[in-house]
């Protein structure tokens, strides 16, 4: 008898006419697009089951396993972090304006939280843009601000490099600079673009 998990939860299945773990892979697969979700990772036995394991693990038989685990994203889970994460961007843009006055009364403390906010930020929207792409009929990410989406973000990614050295440096009027000019804009525009989605 196998146990069986999503996202951490345990899962009531009813087996049909499965023999092997491929059979239940693709009997999930398909509930999940029926339900508007996709697979993102899946544990057999508490072994992660990687694209090179794949095609061995899925010929086995179901009598040899004892424990299947899935990784599920959802289409509306997506989408409400999309809506989070505009709400943060709008957040980190407005603090990321006021980097200048805060140096100025030496609130640097804030200043180092807001950075290592954004940049856990700009790792969580890149994460989730990946995720995305597993629904492409509904969430088309190709350009934001009309630039391409990895144009967009390797201009940032330089801006962020000038930043960082700029904090090493401790150059507060660069740090002030960069922070309201060039980096508060560009989350501006993350910000809208989530909007959309």
């Amino acid at each position: 008898m196998i146990n069986f998990f999503m996202n951490g939860n345990p899962l009531d299945v009813q087996l049909e006419n499965e023999k092997t773990v491929g059979d239940i892979f693709y009997s999930f697969e398909q509930t999940c697009e029926e339900n508007e979700a996709a697979v993102i990772g899946i544990v057999v036995d508490d072994k992660n089951i990687t694209s090179d394991l794949f095609d061995d693990i899925k010929i086995k038989s179901i009598d040899d396993v004892n424990k299947i685990e899935f990784t599920v994203v959802t289409k509306n889970t997506i989408k409400e972090s999309f809506a989070t994460l505009a709400k943060l961007f709008d957040e980190l843009s407005a603090k990321m304006e006021n980097v200048p006055v805060d140096l100025q009364n030496g609130k640097n403390k804030e200043v180092s939280e807001s950075i290592k906010n954004l940049a856990d930020s700009i790792d969580q929207f890149c994460h989730i843009s990946v995720l995305a792409t597993l629904f492409p009929e509904t969430f088309k990410i190709t350009t934001i601000n009309d630039m391409n989406f990895n144009d967009f973000f390797a201009d940032l990614s330089s801006i962020l490099k000038d930043f960082e050295g700029a904090l090493e440096n401790n150059d507060t009027v660069l740090i002030g600079d960069l922070s309201e000019y060039e980096i508060c804009p560009r989350l501006q525009s993350i910000s809208n673009f989530l909007k959309t989605m």
